[in-house]
């Protein structure tokens, strides 16, 4: 009995080995993998992602999506629905001063001489910070620069320049592991915007190393010359980005710790178990698990009895983490989702795996058959694809507006409708952005998404005077509470909206990125 028992055990060892090793030969043709006299077609030999610095792996899955508890504001923006999230990564932390300002650093050595407006239009305001009836001077001059706050999440950073950090971001990890690898050489001494690394530059065959061993091109027709990295040799990190809100919330409750054979034992309202903010851990009874404000005139508590122990922003790791690991995913600072708001969250027909509004389908811009860049700042060039009417899955590249209710929803009659046909034409006149050049007489072009979606939430037509609402295409969800709220705003369900170009002392960042392959992380 043992015998056979330990016989099915090597069987299965040897299923296991050849199902994780890969063949040099081809299964469906039979010819040679990575030999040059069978053609020399390349595969890689890498089975899982590496988890890129300062990331950690969210497993994903099911959960209902949504405030749960009431709504005392009564906003019911955020209907309970469910929906999947797949396995993904996030920062262990929200976004440091100190990280923020290795970014600014490299950007100023890249591109402060050529292009210092590239540089100022990164730095975090600092200005944020003041308020007309309160003193915080010492923030306005201190909070960035100083080594005491280094630990502390940045504010003052817009959510364009939380993207940009993003890209800055991916584009330093990568660059790393070419130069870890010796494919690349490092060169901090001439670091210029146009030669500065960029992942997107390098795949696309633009960015040349002055050493360095490249990859052996295996094709015959390279004559044996080296060749760029690609992203099927599985060498390359995924790009870091800012989190849907989708996977905000579900790593923010981290239910992974609340359930039993795939039973949700308790949904929970805060990133830890129960309905109260205070902790029921014996040794820290009654302490505060977030960085809030209890009540009007009350950020910190009394003296010699602080409640949360921070008026302002606190250390990034100051208080638990939650079941994956993740700090600060209720209280502190507010935190940017790539997502544009709206007030359904999950429309009717919307997506319930991954979902995600604020797509834009980019391409890169060709001339004369090469890839263009720009030639001052070294950046590719991107444009928006062009109409896809012979596509199933979708048809135009701006999906911003897709299923918001704008033409079911508004409030105008926009056919026909003279005082919209006269507004339409005095903001493309006045040159705003969105509005369309021509306009006939008696319609709008309902496929100008940002005329849609001025018509729908920005103002009357007939009144421009009267603003009916803060919405447009440019406005991005902002989930979790910070040190300036309630409790209230402190339950993962809770969302809101701010402009992607402005930014506060209140808001900061984490980021995220793609997990590929399998979803357990094994």
């Amino acid at each position: 009995m043992k015998t056979a028992k330990f016989a099915c055990f090597l069987m299965a060892v040897a299923f296991v080995m050849a199902s994780c090793g890969k063949s040099n030969q081809s299964a469906t043709t039979g010819w040679n993998y990575n030999d040059p006299n069978w053609g020399g077609f390349d595969v890689a030999d890498v089975n899982e992602q590496v988890a890129a610095p300062g990331l950690v792996f969210i497993e994903g899955g099911s959960f209902v999506m949504g405030r749960v508890a009431d709504d005392s504001r009564f906003q019911w923006n955020n209907a309970a629905h469910t929906v999947t999230v797949s396995s993904f990564y996030m920062d262990e932390t929200e976004v440091t001063n100190l990280a923020y300002r290795e970014f600014v650093y490299w950007m100023g050595r890249a591109y402060g001489e050529e292009f210092p407006e590239k540089v100022n239009a990164i730095r975090p305001d600092v200005n944020a910070w003041r308020d007309k009836l309160a003193w915080r001077e010492s923030a306005v001059d201190y909070y960035f620069e100083s080594p005491i706050y280094a630990e502390y999440p940045v504010v003052g950073v817009s959510w364009e320049q939380a993207t940009k950090y993003c890209k800055w971001r991916t584009d330093r990890v990568n660059e790393k592991i070419l130069i870890d690898r010796g494919i690349i050489t490092l060169n901090v001494a001439e670091l210029e915007g146009a030669s500065a690394f960029q992942t997107d530059v390098y795949l696309a065959g633009q960015y040349e190393s002055e050493g360095g061993q490249m990859l052996t091109d295996l094709d015959p027709a390279a004559g044996g010359e080296g060749r760029n990295v690609r992203k099927s040799d599985g060498i390359l990190s995924p790009s870091y980005r800012l989190p849907t809100e989708a996977e905000w919330e579900f790593a923010a409750l981290g239910m992974i710790g609340n359930t039993v054979d795939e039973r949700i034992v308790e949904h929970k309202v805060y990133p830890w178990a129960g309905h109260s903010l205070r902790s029921a851990n014996k040794k820290y009874y009654g302490q505060f698990l977030a960085n809030f404000k209890r009540s009007r005139g009350d950020a910190m508590g009394v003296a010699g009895n602080l409640n949360d122990g921070w008026d302002y922003t606190a250390p990034v790791k100051w208080y638990f983490p939650n079941d994956y690991g993740l700090y600060q995913m209720a209280g502190n600072v507010s935190e940017w989702c790539m997502d544009v708001y709206r007030k359904d969250v999950n429309p009717v027909g919307g997506e319930d795996l991954d979902p995600f509004r604020g797509n834009v389908y980019q391409e890169l811009v060709m001339e004369d058959g090469e890839v263009a860049r720009d030639e001052e700042s070294g950046d590719l060039k991107y444009k928006n694809i062009e109409d896809q009417h012979n596509r199933r899955n979708y048809r135009q590249a701006d999906n911003i507006n897709y299923l918001d209710g704008d033409y079911a929803s508004s409030i105008f009659d926009y056919n026909g409708n003279e005082a919209i046909v006269s507004w339409v034409k005095e903001e493309a006149e006045e040159g705003e952005e969105g509005a369309e050049e021509e306009v006939e007489e008696g319609s709008i072009d309902m496929n100008d998404q940002d005329a849609v979606t001025n018509l729908m939430y920005r103002r009357n037509p007939a009144n421009k005077s009267e603003v009916t609402s803060l919405l447009n295409n440019k406005v991005r969800v902002v989930k979790g509470g910070s040190w300036m709220d309630r409790a209230f705003w402190m339950q993962a369900g809770t969302r809101r909206y701010y402009d992607q170009d402005k930014s506060t002392a209140w808001i900061g960042f984490r980021c995220a990125m793609d997990r590929i392959g399998s979803r357990t992380g094994m």
